[in-house]
């Protein structure tokens, strides 16, 4: 029978309609899949879950430091701190590094004539560094266990971007200035491209405290214009309730949530007849089914007792300074393990960030390396003796980094024009370091890269080309598609 409140002609049905109407036996999950994949996905002429090519990668793990972690004391070492302790940079042989960068060329009007970095005393370096693996990557002493893993690293030194608050945390993830507004973060593009491959788990998950509202928020794993449903889905390591909102009590039993979703599906079918393109209630109806699946699988990802005491000991989960990324480690690894696409792991996120060490410096690093080294080093060696490392992304990455000149005595200023990300695994190069910056390292001056270029980098190991899914209607920049970093693939 015709719905009647079809506005078509001869009997004719929008097959959204159609199906709504028809649909028994299709739950509410497949009515919002098809609808999601008949909408945009179709639109934009790509099929949700295929690659474009063949795949280097099925999973990402995402570790990001909120606040700007400083490229001069983990992962671009620079001895000529040292040297010139104490003069301003002005009084440095590096004056001429400041004066020829684009730094001094964009700031210049703002201090009068002469940059503020001039006026800088040169800082030294806060801890030690030696050279790491056979392939004698520079590892600061803070980053002991990553440094064993330097044979398994691409460490890309030449980051750059264009946001010197910490709204740059918003700018890594969606490549765009918080003032150009919000735009779909890097694991929004990966859910939306690639779709699902554990129907019974969210495809993008995010753990950790993310950035603060000054920041871009939860605009930094946010679907925006794709649509809620590529938004990345928020877990805890609480396994009584992994997934804030996602449990109905303790008192509701099994089969009594079942036929509560089942009325919800049949009151959210029947609004959709009515509404078929509101992106947010396809994505609530998808939503509740996901969530009472979840409900069932979740709890036992969580549950880290399953692990063995060697793998829990890896991660550092006998220790109360390591536990808590060591946790969200081993939870990445048995997420992706289960076939989730992409996991982000925010530290020290709300406000700036916990890594934003205008001052103490030494104290502040010291105790964030020393909270999360060991378990991301832990991340990459389980991955690497399971045989998983081949197909699991790992990136570790930190909005900006920190000034070569002394900022209150005892710390670093924010530095958005020279920092440093790595990547492991996923057929990437093991134990390279490409790209650099200056001697002091001010500024990226050889193989220079944007943030989207490691956009680029992992959508093109997942097999995406982030050209071909360009939705109608959302002009993109050049510079939102970012280009491969082919020096470090394999």
């Amino acid at each position: 029978m015709m719905h009647p409140h079809s506005n078509f002609p001869c009997g004719q049905v929008r097959r959204r309609q159609f199906l709504a109407d028809c649909g028994l036996g299709f739950t509410g999950l497949a009515l919002s899949a098809m609808l999601q994949q008949d909408g945009q996905g179709a639109e934009a002429g790509n099929q949700i879950g295929e690659p474009h090519f063949a795949p280097r990668a099925k999973s990402v793990v995402w570790f990001f430091m909120n606040g700007g972690t400083s490229h001069l004391e983990s992962f671009d070492p620079k001895p000529a701190l040292n040297r010139y302790a104490g003069l301003t940079i002005d009084e440095s042989p590096y004056k001429s590094t400041v004066l020829d960068s684009p730094y001094y060329r964009q700031n210049v009007r703002d201090f009068g004539g002469k940059p503020r970095a001039l006026m800088a005393q040169v800082y030294p370096l806060q801890v030690g560094y030696r050279k790491r693996g056979e392939s004698g990557i520079e590892v600061s002493d803070w980053w002991p266990h990553v440094g064993d893993c330097a044979d398994d690293l691409a460490v890309v030194r030449s980051m750059w971007t264009t946001d010197n608050d910490h709204a740059a945390q918003l700018q890594f993830h969606t490549g765009r200035h918080i003032f150009d507004g919000f735009y779909p973060s890097i694991g929004s593009w990966v859910h939306y491209g690639l779709g699902s491959i554990n129907e019974n788990l969210p495809q993008f998950v995010v753990m950790g405290p993310p950035p603060g509202d000054c920041c871009g928020g939860v605009g930094a794993h946010d679907g925006s214009y794709l649509g809620p449903e590529h938004s990345g889905v928020r877990m805890t390591l609480d396994p009584k309730n992994p997934l804030p909102f996602g449990t109905p009590g303790d008192k509701v039993t099994v089969h009594e949530r079942r036929q509560q979703l089942d009325l919800l599906r049949e009151l959210n079918q029947l609004t959709a007849i009515e509404y078929p393109h509101d992106a947010k209630l396809q994505a609530r109806i998808k939503a509740y089914e996901l969530a009472f699946r979840m409900q069932m699988s979740v709890p036992e990802i969580v549950d880290m007792n399953r692990e063995t005491q060697t793998v829990q000991q890896l991660y550092g989960l006998d220790d109360k300074a390591t536990e808590g990324m060591g946790r969200q480690a081993l939870a990445a690894r048995r997420l992706v393990e289960r076939g989730v696409r992409f996991v982000q792991i925010y530290d020290g996120g709300g406000g700036g960030g916990g890594w934003d060490a205008h001052t103490k410096l030494k104290e502040n690093h010291s105790n964030n390396c020393g909270r999360v080294d060991k378990p991301i080093a832990g991340l990459i060696k389980d991955l690497k003796q399971r045989g998983m490392l081949d197909e699991t992304l790992v990136v570790w990455a930190t909005e900006f980094g920190r000034t070569p000149g002394a900022e209150k005595s005892d710390g670093r200023d924010h530095h958005p024009y020279g920092f440093s990300v790595w990547m492991a695994g996923g057929g990437l190069k093991g134990g390279i370091a490409h790209g650099a910056t200056d001697e002091i390292g001010f500024h990226a001056v050889e193989d220079r890269h944007y943030v989207t270029d490691i956009h680029a980098t992992v959508l093109h190991q997942l097999g995406l080309d982030p050209r071909k899914l360009e939705i109608p209607g959302h002009k993109r920049l050049d510079i939102d598609y970012g280009t491969p970093i082919h020096d470090v693939i394999a």
